[in-house]
């Protein structure tokens, strides 16, 4: 299961992916409200990740543990 440091840019959010020292913008992400964060997340090369939803949204950057999904 690779770490996803995910933080807030001007352009919207990116992922950082440290295993692969690859840096991604995302392209989608399951859950961005405020009591709920979280699930299944897409990067715009298309890699689609999982992480298990927070109860809040987190304060950006946050080191998030992910499992691939699909």
């Amino acid at each position: 299961m690779p770490n996803l440091i995910i933080s807030q840019t001007d352009d919207g959010l990116q992922a950082y992916i440290a295993k692969k020292d690859l840096e991604l913008a995302v392209a989608s992400l399951e859950f961005q409200q405020a009591d709920r964060w979280g699930g299944n997340i897409t990067l715009a090369d298309g890699s689609e990740f999982y992480i298990e939803p927070l109860s809040e949204a987190p304060s950006l950057p946050k080191t998030l543990r992910a499992r691939r999904a699909g």
